[in-house]
């Protein structure tokens, strides 16, 4: 297959494990590529996620990496042929960054995200989420508006019935009380909140002003935990784009900051209240 020229964050996460796997077996690409039958130089682009790797490939490389049985089968999982993603409808219209965090949802096992200035991007309306990117400077045009729109709406099929998995939101108040798109959009956007908090797979937890200072204030996180712990990814917002981190100490970081946010914030039916109580002040 010929070299990728734009690897999704999934393909290059595929790569930078087997990688990882490797160095930790003390091995180098050229035993690596005897392996495989082929030249070093198409392991190193398999390990930067230029090339394809196929599944079994994978297992071999696995296997001699002395990899543990359940995380060599989430390996070669990723390296499965798949059908396309709904989110490639996108490519070529919206950043490259925005589908890596839509492929990224959707094949997480559970997500967990910490927001301080909007509500999580999987609950928002429509109006909420126009009034939000209207927001961006420098300006989108209309379209853009819209086709970002439309793809933060089809984001949220990871919370659909069909697609079950545990979802855990940690909402900062003030992000309860900006009114983007004015007082009747955001009174819409508190109830839809509340109704989707009902579901008993949505956990939405409120961390009131009260609490003072908390780790991480000024960054939004979203992490996805995949098939073991090794595959988890923490995804933060820049003014260049996501960032995906998923080194050990940087999982670590964010299973510590979550495990702050889970003590400090309200429970869920005191945070549906607390919600409710905004949405009435509207």
């Amino acid at each position: 297959m010929p070299p990728r020229t734009s690897p999704t964050e999934r393909q290059k996460r595929l790569g930078a494990e087997l990688r990882k796997a490797r160095l930790a077996a003390g091995l180098t690409t050229d035993y690596a590529a005897g392996l495989l039958g082929t030249e070093r130089t198409r392991v190193s682009n398999m390990e930067s996620g230029v090339r394809a790797i196929s599944p079994d490939r994978v297992r071999v490389l696995a296997s001699n990496y002395a990899c543990d049985a359940e995380y060599a089968e989430a390996l070669v999982a990723m390296a499965q042929t798949q059908e396309r993603g709904w989110w490639e409808q996108y490519r070529g219209t919206l950043p490259n960054g925005l589908l890596d965090i839509a492929e990224l949802e959707w094949h997480a096992q559970r997500l967990c995200t910490v927001q301080t200035v909007h509500v999580p991007g999987l609950l928002h309306t429509e109006e909420y989420a126009r009034a939000v990117f209207g927001a961006v400077l420098p300006p989108l045009s209309r379209l853009e508006i819209e086709l970002r729109v439309d793809h933060r709406m089809n984001r949220q099929r990871v919370l659909d019935e069909e697609n079950v998995r545990p979802y855990v939101g940690y909402i900062h108040e003030a992000a309860l009380r900006m009114q983007f798109g004015g007082r009747k959009a955001m009174r819409a956007q508190l109830d839809h909140l509340c109704v989707m908090s009902e579901r008993d797979y949505i956990a939405l937890r409120v961390i009131p002003v009260e609490v003072g200072i908390f780790p991480g204030a000024g960054h939004a996180l979203l992490y996805a935990c995949g098939p073991v712990p090794q595959l988890d990814t923490a995804q933060l917002d820049s003014a260049s784009g996501p960032e995906f981190l998923h080194s050990d100490a940087q999982l670590a970081q964010y299973r510590a900051h979550l495990d702050w946010m889970d003590n400090a914030s309200l429970p869920i039916n005191q945070s549906r209240d607390f919600i409710h109580a905004i949405a009435r002040q509207l």
